[in-house]
């Protein structure tokens, strides 16, 4: 008799299929966020809305695979690429608006494809899971892209820069 735990978990479970969506609604989310153009209107914070959805369904796909026992390589490998196509995504957006400096986006880009490329080395052995640090990484990515993400009226920087669709103009922020 076969006992719940004792088959293979599908790689088309529940939360990978979560994880895949999220994935694919990286494109929408990057065309509304460029197609607003730093405006601060209605496109803007869809594209916020969005971004804030996906990126919080990370921890839905993460604790229904660990809840339901749906665990695959797969979604270990597929979820913290969804977080850097998002993330990714979010960062040059920002970038070829004029809202975010490039040098961090590349910062921050030239690290994500570093990991990225060692997880995939170490794939031949086995797939490596995202560590603690690497989870709370992200959160705080996440919420500090999403606070730049919303077109909230502009508010004093410690540095004095204030990205152009809070205010400021594109000269004023370098």
């Amino acid at each position: 008799m076969v006992q719940a735990g004792d088959t293979k978990v599908s790689d088309g479970n529940l939360a990978n299929l979560i994880t895949v969506v999220r994935i694919l609604l990286a494109p929408l989310f990057f065309w509304l966020l460029v197609a607003d153009d730093g405006q601060g209107g209605a496109l803007r914070w869809i594209a916020t809305a969005l971004f804030v959805l996906a990126i919080a369904t990370d921890g839905v796909d993460g604790h229904l695979a660990r809840r339901r026992n749906l665990v695959t390589n797969v979604g270990i490998l597929l979820d913290p690429i969804a977080d850097k196509v998002l993330i990714g995504g979010a960062l040059i957006a920002l970038s070829v608006l004029g809202e975010l400096p490039w040098w961090v986006t590349v910062l921050i880009l030239v690290r994500e494809v570093g990991i990225t490329v060692f997880r995939f080395i170490a794939l031949r052995d086995r797939v490596i899971p995202a560590s603690r640090g690497g989870k709370l990484k992200t959160v705080i990515q996440s919420v500090a892209i999403s606070v730049l993400l919303a077109p909230f009226p502009p508010s004093p920087t410690v540095s004095g820069w204030t990205p152009p669709c809070r205010g400021s103009s594109a000269s004023e922020s370098r």
